[in-house]
């Protein structure tokens, strides 16, 4: 498994996280003891980095008709409804260093047969789940599959190969609970994860959820420990909640029978001024960001997802895609949702983006 850096200034904020971990201290060892090593040797291993590239006009692009993929939702499916211009459909990513394997759902098919395949994770994560199903169905279109969902599980079986792709949506990974108090996010506690046990791949996700506030907050109280707090600051309840997770990979997984992935950040593209056209937002953008270096600069959820898998035990593949979707401007839903009211710049049309990741997806698996 191999990790991509890109070298970077960091935060304020985030020296001051580093140094709230620092002064409580941690006692976990199988947390902490000897990943900085074996990040490193995973992190010099790779010979291309498939994350530093640009997007280049393909017209053969997209992968897939939305028209013919019985899985795409109405939120994101921006053609049918109305999306009237279609070259954000026609972009390619293209890594400076070397080619991008082009995706081949047979043969992804084959060498997955009867095993199990999970995203877990947000919003993000039910949309890449659905741009895999897509693009694995274009390549066997005559093949037989099942659908179903109920209660934030989802799966698509492709019966001919008993190759089942599930989606576990939990947008804070670490669990919620509803107690006398009201509804408390426990930042050490992970007893969903009982349902991700058992997979061969594990795709996960999360940061978008830690930053709502008010009606769309889903919670009522922080919890960790026995201490129980209003709130607090969201990029530290992050690093704690990411922790937590990390510590369940090294407890739960075994490298030799689960390969473990983890998508970082997917921005959002609500605010003009973070590509340097204030009083915009992506309603109305037609083109990617062209300029080589995206105005903005790296989130700081970027630094904290990075800290926490540099120093995790077990090998995890970081899905580097922050930079590049960052200039991806074009390719959200906007206004044409069929279910998301208002303009949409967090998710993602399909066709679009999110094919992208599970291409990225499938060179880390196959390369």
């Amino acid at each position: 498994m191999v990790f991509f850096f890109k070298a970077c200034f960091v935060p304020i904020s985030l020296v001051l996280l580093i140094s709230f971990q620092i002064t409580t201290g941690s006692t976990d060892e199988s947390f902490n003891n000897g990943s900085r090593t074996s990040f490193t040797a995973r992190e010099l291993a790779g010979k291309c980095n498939y994350f530093q590239g640009k997007w280049v006009y393909d017209a053969s692009y997209p992968l897939y008709d939305n028209s013919r993929c019985p899985f795409v939702d109405p939120e994101f499916n921006c053609q049918k409804y109305g999306r009237p211009d279609k070259d954000y459909l026609k972009y390619r990513w293209q890594p400076f260093s070397c080619n991008l394997p082009r995706f081949n759902g047979l043969y992804f098919l084959e060498k997955w047969r009867g095993k199990k395949i999970m995203f877990v994770g947000d919003s993000l994560s039910w949309n890449q789940w659905q741009s895999l199903t897509c693009m694995l169905h274009s390549w066997v279109p005559n093949s037989r599959t099942s659908f179903i969902r109920r209660d934030g599980l989802a799966s698509v079986t492709f019966e001919d190969y008993g190759v089942k792709i599930l989606l576990y949506r939990t947008p804070y990974l670490v669990d919620i609970v509803n107690q006398k108090v009201g509804r408390v996010l426990k930042l050490d506690s992970i007893n969903s994860g009982n349902a991700w046990r058992g997979m061969d791949m594990l795709i996960f996700n999360t940061w978008h959820w830690w930053t709502h506030t008010g009606r769309s907050q889903p919670w009522d109280y922080i919890q960790e420990g026995n201490a129980l707090y209003k709130d607090m600051n969201r990029l530290v309840a992050f690093y704690k909640g990411l922790t937590t997770w990390a510590r369940w990979v090294n407890r739960y997984v075994d490298p030799s029978k689960t390969k473990v992935f983890f998508q970082n950040v997917s921005p959002t593209h609500y605010e003009g001024k973070d590509w340097n056209a204030p009083w915009k937002s992506c309603s109305g953008e037609t083109q990617p960001f062209f300029g080589t270096r995206y105005p903005a600069g790296t989130p700081e959820a970027w630094f904290v997802v990075n800290k926490v898998l540099s120093r995790i035990k077990k090998p995890v593949y970081l899905l580097d895609v922050t930079a590049l979707s960052q200039y991806r401007k074009d390719a959200h839903p906007s206004t044409y949702s069929g279910q998301h009211k208002g303009t949409d710049c967090s998710h993602w049309c399909l066709p679009g983006l999110p094919d992208t990741w599970n291409q990225l997806l499938y060179a880390a698996v196959f390369s």
